[in-house]
């Protein structure tokens, strides 16, 4: 179980003043469980991901996993951040430690076969397009096996049929591994079509606001009838749920 506490994050903002990002937020992922996170623009949705991954540790709080600090990860973020100079297989088993290096190498081919990047093992990310670098990056993502997978809207900017090709290639390789996956995003289509609970965020500083969890059967079609329909009726019992206010105005009704 992946549990995540933080009291407050602060950070300096353009002018050096302390901004507080993050406050009272309280959110669990169960192993194997796929989360997304979902919130306005500005509310602290990566700087979350940042404090889980320990690649921002100033912060008050704890996150833990199994009662000890998350350690087994996986990353994705919004750019591939390839390394030019090196082969797609070689970025790849980049994030492999360098004694396992051999005995991954089956496994980053397996992978990059199954992301239909076969014939271009030898390749550097300059012959490639986009979709086929975000390709290499979800690959690199699950080469190690991790317990937990952290993605920072990995598929943005993507066209609409290379990001539902990608999204299918994710829930196969995550079903496959049963890693617990915590997936920020701002397209709500998106987090339903992938989450077994989406965790939506305040505005800035924040915090979760609704927790719902998604009782759809997989696979799910982004565009299909019933997933629309479930977002028409999280929308209309929610109006205002992507500006991250569900929660405040039910609190409003009731005081």
């Amino acid at each position: 179980m992946l549990d995540i506490r933080i009291d407050t994050k602060r950070y300096p903002d353009r002018g050096g003043r302390p901004h507080l990002a993050l406050s009272g937020l309280h959110m669990q992922v169960a192993r194997g469980e796929f989360v997304c996170v979902v919130g306005p623009s500005g509310c602290g949705k990566s700087t979350l991901l940042a404090i889980v991954g320990g690649l921002d540790r100033a912060c008050a709080g704890e996150v833990s996993m199994d009662g000890r600090a998350p350690a087994d990860l996986g990353f994705m973020f919004q750019e591939p951040r390839l390394m030019p100079w090196m082969s797609v297989l070689d970025n790849v088993l980049l994030v492999v430690p360098d004694g396992l290096r051999e005995q991954a190498r089956a496994r980053a081919v397996e992978l990059l076969c199954a992301m239909e990047l076969g014939d271009v093992l030898d390749a550097y990310p300059g012959r490639l397009s986009g979709g086929m670098m975000r390709r290499v990056a979800l690959a690199r993502a699950f080469v190690n096996e991790p317990a937990l997978l952290l993605m920072d809207e990995p598929f943005v900017s993507l066209d609409s049929p290379t990001a539902n090709r990608l999204r299918a290639m994710l829930v196969a390789q995550w079903r496959r591994c049963g890693a617990s996956v915590l997936f920020v995003t701002h397209d709500l289509r998106e987090a339903l079509a992938l989450a077994d609970r989406i965790c939506f965020l305040s505005p800035s500083p924040g915090r979760v606001v609704l927790e719902f969890a998604v009782d759809l059967p997989r696979p799910r079609d982004p565009s299909g009838a019933q997933l629309e329909q479930l977002h028409a009726e999280l929308l209309a019992r929610h109006p205002e749920l992507l500006a991250g206010l569900p929660a405040l105005r039910e609190e409003a009704a009731h005081d």
